[in-house]
């Protein structure tokens, strides 16, 4: 990826200083605009004291155009106090990338697959199919944004017990009978029945359907039952060994926590876990340099079974990714909630976004960490004041777009015509965190991190915002530049996630 304002001080100050470093902006503005604490790291293979380092790299600093002053603190941390000159670049810059600020141009492309959702359509799909798709999607959107290429698909089970139950259970209220014992019921099995043909297609429609509404579109489907048909030429390539009438993969020796069934004892059936070796081959076979699957924290056994099946079968496992997500929670007044109409035992997706809107769905299951339990207020969630997140950053994006409106033709620049405030230096520094931010956020696989940036974004908005005119203002030009770079990098923010950015509200 290209340097950004940051990494290219961070990257000056390291040459001057001798040693790697990272700058961080510190708590209080007295401290100064960044610091590092690379003295007290370099103290013991200097075989100084750590406040004698930062002395000399605090002199070596200020000789940098952009380094007004430095101070040395504490235990030898350094502070630098930067120029104006440093934060009239770094606009520049900003407003020169315009929309492709924060993305990049990676040094070894890849051809990435995120699988998500890849729900059985046995049902309509619920929050927590909605968790997975929001946090897959994102992660897409992460790598698209660094420069790779990317390509969503769902994979869904077409055949097997689960399969054969469903349609049963549709076929008997076609016939005026309950559903077996073990089959499914619900509103959406009633529907279904009222329609001629096979209802697992019947059932995809409507889960697509509900995605496209959700925003998530996919490139590709992958059905289980045509998978399964290459399983006889896959097989015979795995450690397997037989017991008890059935087939095991001997993957507890390749790296897995154990040994896994294939093929059933019996009818000799393949396993979900034989699937799996079909989709992964299938996944590889087409050249994806990173294969990543998006799956629910009870699938937690996963990871290793599939960087077995690759071991196996001559695979680089660092090509496969897992990663999990927790359970979503819904509360109402205080209490745990169900929405659904349609079945009483969950919360149907289409029935959430219905209760709160498509953005606040993607923002508030995003917003936490997949390691995390979501625990979900949905009066809050549902608000339309400043007090839900999700809102709040629109309208600070919404503001800037009124206020670039009424400004018409006017003049928009990088250059002031009177020293810096300190609430238009923060908001410059704010906005030149988002190429680091989105590193982050792509290298832990978690797009959590961009939602609390677009808030502190916001929050340094409407601080300036509240503090300083910008139309017919001495600094106007400036102003307006700072406006159009701070839309910029809370539009890219939101689309990050999948929520729009409206120019009005």
């Amino acid at each position: 990826m290209p340097a950004d304002p940051v990494t290219s001080l961070a990257s000056a100050v390291a040459a001057s200083a001798g040693a790697e470093l990272e700058l961080e902006r510190p708590g209080e503005a007295e401290h100064g605009d960044y610091a590092t604490n690379v003295a007290l790291r370099l103290a013991g293979a200097r075989r100084k004291p750590p406040r004698e380092i930062a002395a000399e790299i605090a002199e070596s600093a200020t000789a940098l155009d952009a380094v007004e002053r430095t101070e040395v603190a504490g235990p030898g941390f350094v502070n630098l106090f930067l120029r104006d000159e440093w934060f009239v670049a770094a606009l520049a810059e900003m407003l020169a990338d315009g929309e492709a600020f924060g993305g990049g141009v990676p040094g070894k492309p890849e051809r990435v697959q995120v699988e998500m959702v890849s729900a059985n359509p046995t049902g309509p799909l619920h929050v927590a199919h909605g968790r997975n798709g929001a946090h897959g999607d994102a992660v897409a959107r992460l790598f698209e944004l660094a420069g790779h290429e990317v390509e969503r698909e769902y994979y869904y089970n077409d055949s097997g017990g689960q399969m054969d139950r469903f349609r049963a259970s549709v076929e008997a209220v076609r016939r005026g009978e309950e559903p077996p014992e073990d089959g499914y019921r619900g509103a959406y099995i009633n529907d279904l029945a009222a329609l001629k043909g096979d209802p697992v297609p019947l059932m995809l429609t409507e889960i697509e359907a509900s995605l496209d509404r959700f925003r998530i579109r996919f490139d590709s489907f992958r059905r289980q039952s045509e998978l399964e048909l290459r399983l006889p030429e896959l097989l015979p390539r795995l450690d397997t060994f037989e017991q008890d009438g059935a087939l095991w993969a001997r993957s507890s020796a390749h790296g897995d926590d154990e040994d896994r069934v294939l093929l059933r004892s019996g009818d000799r059936t393949p396993t979900y876990r034989a699937a799996d070796v079909a989709y992964l081959v299938d996944k590889l076979d087409r050249g994806f340099d990173r294969a990543i699957y998006v799956l629910g924290a009870d699938h937690h056994g996963t990871r290793n079974w599939y960087a077995a099946v690759a071991r196996m079968l001559g695979y680089d496992p660092e090509r496969v990714e897992v990663l999990l997500y927790q359970m979503v929670n819904l509360t109402k007044g205080g209490e745990q909630t169900r929405l659904s109409r349609r079945r009483g035992d969950i919360v149907l997706l289409d029935e959430f976004m219905d209760e709160i809107g498509v953005d606040a769905a993607r923002w508030f299951l995003v917003n936490r960490g997949p390691d995390q339990t979501i625990e979900l207020d949905v009066e809050l969630a549902a608000e339309r004041t400043q007090k839900n997140p999700v809102y709040y950053v629109q309208y600070a994006h919404a503001r800037i777009a009124g206020i670039l409106r009424n400004a018409g033709a006017a003049a928009v620049s990088s250059e002031p015509n009177a020293p810096l405030v300190a609430e238009e230096r923060e908001l410059v520094k704010r906005l030149a965190e988002l190429p680091e931010v989105v590193r982050d956020a792509l290298e832990k696989r978690g797009p959590q991190g961009i939602p609390t940036y677009a808030i502190r974004v916001a929050d340094d908005f409407h601080r300036f915002y509240h503090e300083h005119r910008v139309l017919e203002s001495e600094q106007e030009a400036f102003r307006l530049g700072l406006c159009r770079a701070t839309r910029s990098v809370i539009a890219r923010c939101l689309d990050l996630v999948g929520v729009e950015a409206p120019e009005r509200m």
